[in-house]
């Protein structure tokens, strides 16, 4: 007879202690092979499903959803070697199925004898009513009363006529107000009634959509909805916190012209359509700030206060930050200044992915040294996004939007493309700041730099 044995939290990444259970994927009796997913779990930055080390059979559950797991905490115990037993049951299961075969066969039968009787009734009652309904002459005008009803769209009663200068000012058809005054006449109150009715009719269809989740509640006021924050959305808000309160942060709002650059992206997207990738602005942005980085070390860096140093990264890793269903992703897209335009577009195509299906690594989300966030996909043109600590620096894009633009004294319509960098005050003076954004605006406002770029 095999042992039972546990199953632990294995290690989930670097300065990663805990996690919270999301789902639990088997149950106490299931046969599982080994690397099969058991539970996935949320950590601080991601979330990651929990493979079993083994196959066997799960004798029980230690843990349940919403549980906060310790690294090397139990969660299972598995009893090793049974996983091959569950599939010699089965065929026997099948072999009895044909088994019971010749008993329908016989109830088939006793139906077919008795269909000959039962087939002449439905005939005969067809029958008698095609004579029924000829002959008899009130019948066929039996419906014609149900259709004549006030207040169906169709008929209507009688109303006086102040009732009906109401129903004109208020703009109510009055083939549709069900009557309530003597003698099935409508009165003034049926017609507000009536419009009474049709909003909150109205009301009713629309409030599903804006149901907020969480569980029914009130806080004295009226009804609320309460919903447990996330472990992912508590980190969130944790470093939204430290990032709000620690760094002095300042915003440079700024506009590029992006028409040549639209006009290379239209003219390059079927080319790169056909190998599967769709080119929208961000490869060239991207690639226009790793190239700025470069030529600005001070923005590509972060600050340690307590030792008094500024440290310079000799590396240029981007954080694309991604909305989800979870909350806010920064996945990182490495060495992103030695990648080509169409290398970034493939990166970025799956790194998006990956963070909207959640199926991330938490090293993909490690080591950035600036982020980009792009609202320009929602909409919007300008806002004041916080740094991504320990980054010193963070550029929102906006929508960009046609603008008329003076060229050689000229008025033109351009497509301009809004630019917001925050920066970290302790590190980045204001000219820093200034210089690379212009030079982030000349790669993209003069694209053929780019494919130039070092």
């Amino acid at each position: 007879m095999n042992m039972a044995t546990e199953i632990t939290l294995p290690n989930l990444g670097e300065n990663i202690d805990a996690g919270d259970v999301l789902s639990i994927l088997v149950s106490e009796g299931d046969s599982v092979e080994k690397d099969q997913d058991l539970l996935e779990i949320e950590t601080d930055k991601a979330t990651a499903a929990v493979p079993s080390p083994e196959s066997g059979t799960i004798v029980k559950i230690l843990v349940s959803e919403g549980d906060t797991v310790n690294v090397g905490s139990p969660i299972f115990q598995i009893e090793a070697g049974a996983a091959a037993a569950p599939p010699k049951e089965e065929p026997k299961a099948e072999e009895k199925k044909p088994e019971p075969e010749p008993e329908p066969a016989k109830e088939e039968e006793a139906p077919k004898a008795e269909a000959p009787p039962a087939e002449p009734e439905p005939a005969a009652q067809a029958v008698a009513t095609a004579p029924a309904t000829s002959a008899a002459a009130p019948r066929p005008e039996a419906p014609t009363p149900q259709a004549d009803i006030p207040g169906d769209g169709v008929a209507s009663s009688a109303a006086g006529p102040s009732v009906r200068r109401l129903a004109r000012e208020l703009g109510v058809d009055l083939r549709r107000v069900r009557p309530s005054g003597a003698g099935g006449r409508i009165t003034e109150d049926d017609v507000r009634n009536h419009i009474r009715h049709e909003q909150e009719k109205a009301k009713a269809a629309a409030s599903p959509s804006v149901t907020p989740p969480g569980a029914p509640n009130s806080d004295g006021q009226g009804a609320v909805r309460i919903e447990k924050m996330s472990r992912m959305r508590k980190t969130i808000a944790a470093n939204m916190v430290a990032s709000y309160t620690t760094i002095p942060q300042l915003t440079n709002f700024d506009d590029v012209d992006v028409t040549e650059l639209e006009e290379m992206r239209q003219q390059s997207k079927d080319d790169y359509q056909k190998r599967g990738l769709k080119l929208s602005h961000m490869p060239f942005l991207v690639k226009a700030i790793a190239s700025s980085l470069k030529l600005h070390p001070v923005v590509n860096a972060s600050v340690d206060m307590e030792a008094g140093n500024v440290i310079y990264k000799e590396y240029v890793n981007i954080g694309i930050a991604v909305d989800t269903e979870r909350g806010l992703m920064v996945p990182v897209l490495r060495d992103a200044d030695r990648l080509s335009i169409s290398q970034i577009a493939r990166e970025l195509d799956r790194l998006i992915l990956a963070a909207r299906e959640g199926t991330l690594s938490i090293e993909e989300m490690r080591g950035g040294t600036f982020t980009i966030s792009n609202m320009g996909a929602v909409g919007g043109t300008y806002s004041t996004p916080l740094i991504n600590s320990p980054e010193v620096a963070i550029l929102l894009v906006g929508r960009s939007r046609m603008l008329p633009t003076i060229i050689d004294d000229a008025i033109e319509a351009r497509l301009i493309m809004p630019l917001s960098l925050t920066y970290d005050h302790r590190v980045v003076d204001g000219a820093d700041a200034a210089r690379f954004v212009n030079d982030i605006k000349g790669f993209l406002s003069a694209p053929g730099r780019l494919l130039l770029a070092p």
